[in-house]
């Protein structure tokens, strides 16, 4: 009798045992087999997202040699880059996307653009912004290093500018930083070189559409880079203008644009002259001051031109430290980008050459012979009269 019970207790036992191993064993193959059909489902939905995003097109010009220095990055890298877009990571959110500061594989850091979604319609236009983005070469426009099309929305990485904003140099005013007149005048003249590169020196023009100091970025020597083409459009060589729903940013809004949808290469030239305001004033481009009659810094400004009391707009430093023809010639150019009327406006080309001109004519030199160049530098050095506006600075 003892041996029979023995016996039983140990079938239940070894029975049990049994039942449980193989309970666990089953749910080890289902979890495996879990991971398995997700990891197949991630690679389909990643091939999905790639082709929908234009992933086909873009490798297609990378085999002809128009995007060698584009990288491609994989989703894996970049949700590791960023601690999976870990809302502690955001450098700044806007209409187009948000930005993340991520660190790659080899400890480099970046900023990874994480578009909105993108309509098929679209998808070509995404492609040939990359594209073109990719081929610029200039010194004052951020630089593109790649990106991924694995994810339902795509991505970009940027070049990181540890500096910030330009916005944020002029308007923190927690911000230790001395900002001189002699840099304001070189970050102008960068700005407007390469808006005119933009719009006539590369290989198809560009429309930036959203200049404003907030897509302004300063590297660690604060040289100023142009970023921000989530609203560019590419210009045929035959087109004027484009027909569009009216964006970008009150303030820096042209006039005739807003009213007529028609967004010309002048009305880049308006939004710089908006920000060439604000270098030159130090306030912002929509006033939050309730005493102010005109709450737009563009009108302000061009009252007090027109009423011949510039300096009560200007930036204390700015008085301080600018010589009264260096200022004025600046205020003048640009009054003359913010006219209402974009066909008297001066071109980027424009505006750029004489800002450039203008530097070079105010550094020390020793000429022996007074060569055409020259002369013409000190034209324009003395084109401006001392008594066209009052002034409390030097």
């Amino acid at each position: 009798m003892f041996i029979c019970s023995w016996f039983l207790n140990r079938v239940i036992l070894y029975t049990g045992m049994g039942s449980g191993l193989g309970f666990l064993l089953l749910l080890l193959a289902c979890f495996w087999l879990y991971k398995v059909f997700k990891k197949r489902m991630e690679r389909i939905h990643r091939k999905k997202f790639f082709k929908r995003n234009g992933g086909l097109l873009l490798k297609q010009q990378t085999n002809e040699g128009t995007l060698e220095k584009t990288k491609i990055f994989p989703a894996k890298e970049l949700e590791v880059a960023t601690d999976y877009f870990n809302e502690n990571r955001i450098l700044g959110d806007g209409g187009q996307g948000t930005v993340y500061k991520g660190m790659l594989a080899d400890g480099k850091i970046v900023p990874i653009k994480k578009s909105k979604l993108v309509e098929e319609n679209q998808l070509e236009q995404f492609i040939n912004e990359v594209a073109i983005l990719s081929q610029i070469n200039h010194r004052n426009v951020v630089r593109l290093l790649g990106c991924c099309l694995e994810t339902e929305v795509p991505l970009l990485v940027y070049e990181f500018m540890p500096n910030g904003t330009l916005y944020n140099l002029i308007h923190d005013r927690n911000n230790e930083f001395s900002f001189p007149w002699n840099m304001r005048l070189k970050i102008a003249a960068d700005i407007a070189g390469a808006l005119a590169y933009l719009h006539s020196a590369s290989s198809v023009a560009i429309y930036h559409r959203d200049i404003k100091s907030s897509n302004l970025l300063l590297d660690e020597k604060y040289v100023v880079k142009v970023s921000d083409f989530g609203t560019s459009k590419f210009i045929a060589a035959d087109q004027t203008h484009l027909t569009t729903l009216v964006k970008g940013t009150f303030g820096y809004l042209d006039p005739e644009y807003f009213n007529s949808s028609k967004f010309t290469e002048k009305s880049d030239v308006y939004s710089f002259g908006v920000v060439l305001v604000e270098l030159l004033s130090g306030q912002r481009p929509i006033s939050v001051d309730e005493e102010e009659e005109e709450r737009g810094l563009a009108t302000r400004f061009r009252t007090c031109i027109e009423q011949n009391c510039l300096d009560t707009i200007l930036d204390p430093q700015v008085l301080e430290e600018g010589r009264k023809e260096e200022v004025i010639f600046v205020a003048k150019l640009a009054h003359r980008c913010l006219n209402l009327k974009g066909i008297t406006r001066p071109t980027m080309k424009e505006v750029a050459t004489e800002l450039e001109n203008f530097r070079m004519c105010l550094m020390p030199t020793i000429v022996e012979d007074e060569s055409e160049d020259v002369r013409v530098f000190e034209d324009i050095c003395t084109t401006i009269s001392d008594n066209e506006h009052t002034w409390t600075g030097r």
